[in-house]
Parts: C-alpha cells; structure tokens; sequence
C-alpha cells in the first residue's frame, strides 16, 4: 500500500496546482489513478480475511472476521476512500484532479506499514532517517504545489516575491516551473539564504505560515537525527566496553605508555572487527527460550567439539550455551600459567594459541580454532595429581577470541543433571588415567575413609560432652528442687513445735494464750463484732490444725528411739544442708550452729510473747476462751 498511498499524496497535488503538466500527461495519469484505486479494493479484501488476535488466540473464522471489519471504523475509512469522485470530472471538467483527493483517507495504512517496517529492518536508524526525509520532501512539495497555485492567482511576475512572469522562455518549461517553485519552498522551510520580501497580504499570510511550519520542521529534524545519535552511542557502549572511561583512569593514575598502548590495541581490535563482549547484556530482555535458542545457533556447534560434552543429552548443552562467556586476549598475552588454580575452561573460537614452557619461548605445541583445555580442572575429580591446577603455559599468538566456561556456572548446571555429572566425572578419569595424573583409586579411598572415620569420631566425642554436661545440669535442678522442698518442711515443723509447746508457769501460759489469740485475730478489726466473730473461726481452724499436728507429734514419738534418733539425725543433715536462708548466699552458704539456733528461736519466742502481752484485756480474754476451747 505504500506504492498507490504515496502516488496519491504526490500527484493529486500536483496535478491541481501545475495544470499543463496534468494535461500534458493525462493518459498516464488516468491509468495510474484507476490503478491505484484497484490497489484500493484489493487491500480491502486482504484486510477481510486478515485475522486478529483475541486473548492471545489467532482467529481466522471468516464469519468473526467479516463481523469485525464490517462494523469498524477502517471500514468506513476505506470506504470513503474509493468513493467515485471521478464522475464529478463530467460536472467540473477533466482538469479538476482535486476531485480526487478523498484517497488521501487511506494515510493511516501508510503509517503503519512504515512501522512495520521499521520494526522488521536490520537497520532501524538509517530508516528512521530516511522516512524523517521523505515526510520533509512531500512537505516541501506540497508547499511548492501551494506556491505555485498562489503566483497564479497574484499574477506571475506581478512582483518580487511571485513566479516570475512565462512570457519569458527561461521560465515557461513545465521542469523550471516545478524546481523553482520547489527550490523557494525548500529556501523558506530551511532559513537558508534569503528569500524576497512579501509585497501584499496574501504573501505575507503565507511566509508567516512557512516560517512557523518551518520551525517544526527544523525541530523535528534536530530532534531525530539527535536521536539516531544518541541511539548509535548507546549501541556501541552496549556492544563494546566504554573506551573513554578506561583512558581517564589510566591517566589519572599514570599507567605506564607500553600498558596503555596495549590496551588502545585491545579497543581497537574490538571495534574493527565487531567483536561484541556484552551478549548476555544484550539479549538479556529477549525471553529465556529465545535466548536459549540464539546461544544454541551461534555457539553450541563449538561446545560440541568438546571431548567431554561430545556424547551429553541435548539439554544439558542447551544450559551450558547460556554460561559461555566470550573473551578476547591480545598478542603475547598469557591465557593460564602452570600452578595457576583452574577456575574454567576455555574454547578456542578464532586465533591460534601456544603451549610454551617456562622461559616462554619454547613451543610445544600450537592450538587453533575448536580446540579446547582446562576441562579437567572444573570437574573436582578425585586423585588428580595437578590437584585442580594447571599443568601448562597456555599463550596467545595473535588476537585470540575464546569462550569461557566457569566451575561455578558448570556446577549449577550439574546440580540438576546427575546422570551427566557422573558421566562426565567418568570421562574425566579416563583422559587423567590416559595422562598419568589421577592417583590409584586404593589409596585415595583409604584417605577419604580415615577423614570420615576422624569426623565421626570428632562428633561422638562432641555428642557425649553434651550429654555429659545436661546430665550435669539435670542433677544439679533435682538438687535443688529437693533442698527447697526440705527447706519448706523444716520451716513447717519448727512452726509447728513453736505453736504445740506446753506452758511452764502463767506467764508462759498467758503467752500461749497471746499466740492461741493471735493466730485468730490476725484479720481482726478492732471495731466490728462480726470480724471478731471470723476471727474466732480461724483460730478454732487454726488450733484444730495444731491439734492434728500435736497427735502426729505423739505419734512419732511413740515409735522406736532407734528410728526416732535415725530421724533427728536426718532433720539435722536436713537443716545443714539447708544452710543459711538470708539473701546473698547459695546453697555452699555456711550453717549456724545448733545452739545459735536454739538462742535464736528462744529470742523470737521471747519477743513474741512481749508482743502479745502487750495487746489489750479484751483480745487476751477472748484467747482464753479460745484455748479453754480447745482444751
């Protein structure tokens, strides 16, 4: 469509405004007209049976798509655009192609096939500028259309600033009439030069027109062309590493001439021959599967040639295509030295590379494209001699471009594919055996059985301290436990021996009667009756308690004195134990003696009963009663 769209736009216009050359080819331009027309209808058609996505499904049922169509606004564009204008030539004359000009509704369906095509180029910004330059041209060409047309209602030659005058044969060929018109068109939209100056209104009305268009203009050329830039910036930082930044710290530290030299050489051989060191970068927005797809086009042929991964399942090498990693090393550049721990393996791509000895001149061999080392070095196998290291010294001749496969990357993948780890670990062992460096299988058991033996024994040895020691802290909590409830019964049966002693004379029997008084007063008021009352009740609880306590005294004492003896020997342990109960001392605290004891209750009792007998008349009477009560 863009062939009878642009046709369309360019020569309807031209046609209106330049009338001798719309007679002088009329013929050719009727049939390019009817031509264009049936491009009309045929687009139509294709667009009717084009299908449409609906929630993600293409369908192609041609009753949806005649619905779709039929009832949309393109529709009724396409439809108006092949109306039959020309059989308005009967009415205003062949020479009226403006008729035409309802082919112009067609304009969206230029705009997007240019995005089509953008979209699809393998150049999007030479498009882009090329399209910025033919939407320029067509507006300069309409508006040498528009000038032309407005000379001729002025009058050609009436002025400066008009088309001169076609009575001079300078000016008269419909070629000069054309370029000039276009030539003051592209003068004004530019702001190149100078143009003449506008006599009367109608021009003047123009040029302001052309000067604010021409601003536009100017602004979007400015615009996209500081985009193409911007974007070609963008793709050589993405592609290749940022070479002005490396020069800037190179001369802010002073790096040596030779090593800055190098690295000039490196950047350029990069950029002369495209050698892109960011694809993971770059592709990193593409769907995993494509991605997966374009590693496995580009490098899965040179992972092939691999000794190790020639015979591996299909998946497994579309994984490790992902992890490749290209580099670059320059001329006499080392790649490994011999005692270097191997961290990857390398594939040779392009270039060749030596395998030298010390002194880095004798070569002993010569590496090219497909070939590869440093496998063995990311297997981890057991007995290898080099222990993981590299066994030579690896240099580059020339540029050389290798892939790179870490021992991280290549472990990650194995995790999931345990078959072909074990595989490849067997491969391993056969290239090392062939080589004379994986050690006999014997002795290298025997060494892995005495450090798991030695681990268990560690642990055991570990297990039983534990053990040992909540064992420790389980006695010492059932200790304790037991000193605290021996420390409550002790307490419990001096109270009670303290409350259960008989009186010796009246005034020991008027303390008894105090403290027979005092256990049942303790929640007494002294002005209410009925908390006297609940008083008496708890005294009468409380010496039936002591009552109970007194038989199972008797009780005891009635038993055998050998038992009885073995019994006060056991309080006594119990109350050494116990210790002192002040605070500040543990249970190692030291034990009063018996006789600081005994002095030590004597005084309490003592000031017990100075106490009570100092409570009034009324309280002691009431004790009295009480204790007559319970005799």
């Amino acid at each position: 469509m863009i062939a009878p769209i642009v046709y369309n736009t360019v020569i309807i216009i031209l046609r209106t405004c330049f009338t001798t050359i719309a007679m002088s080819y009329l013929p050719v331009w009727l049939t390019l007209d009817y031509l264009s027309d049936l491009m009309y209808l045929a687009d139509m058609i294709i667009t009717l049976h084009t299908g449409y996505l609906e929630q993600g499904i293409l369908i192609k049922d041609l009753t949806h798509l005649k619905k779709r169509y039929l009832h949309s606004i393109r529709f009724l564009r396409d439809v108006m655009s092949l109306l039959p204008t020309d059989f308005l030539y009967f009415v205003f004359g062949i020479q009226t192609p403006l008729l035409r000009i309802n082919r112009l509704l067609r304009m969206p369906r230029l705009n997007e096939a240019m995005d089509r095509m953008e979209t699809r180029t393998s150049y999007p910004n030479t498009f882009r500028i090329s399209k910025l330059m033919i939407y320029i041209f067509v507006l300069i060409h309409w508006n040498a259309c528009l000038y032309f047309a407005l000379s001729s209602y002025i009058g050609f030659g009436s002025d400066n600033w008009v088309y001169p005058n076609m009575t001079n044969s300078e000016f008269a060929s419909m070629r000069r009439q054309y370029f000039y018109c276009f030539w003051f068109s592209a003068l004004i939209f530019t702001t190149v030069g100078d143009t003449p100056l506008p006599e009367q209104e109608e021009e003047y009305l123009f040029m302001i027109a052309d000067l604010l268009i021409a601003v536009l203009v100017f602004a979007s050329v400015v615009g996209n062309v500081g985009t193409v830039i911007t974007n070609l910036r963008d793709r050589d930082n993405v592609f290749f590493p940022n070479h002005e930044l490396v020069k800037a710290y190179l001369r802010s530290h002073h790096i040596s001439k030779e090593l800055r030299q190098r690295i000039d050489n490196w950047y350029q051989h990069l950029h002369i021959n495209k050698k892109i060191m960011r694809e993971n970068e770059i592709l990193e927005q593409l769907p995993i599967h494509l991605r997966t797809e374009i590693a496995v086009s580009v490098h899965l042929p040179t992972l092939s040639k691999v000794t190790i991964f020639q015979s591996c399942e299909k998946s497994l090498l579309e994984e490790l295509v992902l992890k490749l990693t290209p580099q670059v090393f320059s001329p006499g550049e080392y790649v490994c030295k011999k005692g270097d721990v191997g961290h990857e393996m390398y594939i040779i791509r392009e270039g060749k590379l030596a395998v030298v000895a010390d002194d880095g001149v004798t070569e002993f061999a010569v590496l090219g494209e497909g070939n590869f080392f440093g496998e063995i070095s990311i297997l981890n196998i057991k007995g290898n001699k080099s222990g993981n290291r590299r066994t030579a010294n690896i240099r580059s001749i020339g540029h050389s471009d290798l892939f790179s496969l870490s021992k991280e990357d290549l472990t990650d993948v194995l995790s999931e594919f345990p078959a072909a780890k074990r595989h490849l670990e067997e491969k391993g062992r056969q290239i090392l055996t062939k080589m004379g460096m994986l050690e006999e299988s014997g002795e290298g058991e025997e060494g892995e059985v005495v450090k798991v033996e030695t681990k268990i024994e560690r642990l055991e040895r570990n297990l039983e301290i534990l053990q040992t020691k909540l064992a420790r802290l389980m006695s010492e909590l059932e200790s304790s436990n037991r000193k605290m409830q021996s420390r409550v019964e002790q307490l419990e049966r001096e109270v009670a021996a303290l409350e259960c002693q008989p009186p010796e004379d009246g005034e020991e029997g008027e303390r008894a009667q105090g403290r027979g008084e005092g256990v049942g007063g303790e929640k007494q008021g002294d002005d209410s009756n009925d908390v006297t009352k609940e008083g008496d009740g708890e005294s009468t609880k409380s010496t039936k308690e002591d009552v109970e306590r007194m038989t199972e005294g008797d009780k005891s004492g009635l038993k055998d004195p050998d038992d009885q003896g073995k019994q006060e020997e056991d309080d006594g342990e119990k109350i050494r134990e116990k210790g002192d109960d002040r605070p500040g001392k543990g249970d190692g605290a030291e034990i009063e003696p018996e006789g600081e004891k005994e002095e030590k209750s004597g005084e309490r009792e003592s000031e017990d009963g100075r106490e009570k007998a100092e409570e009034d008349p009324e309280t002691r009477e009431k004790g009295q009663k009480d204790e007559g009560q319970k005799k």
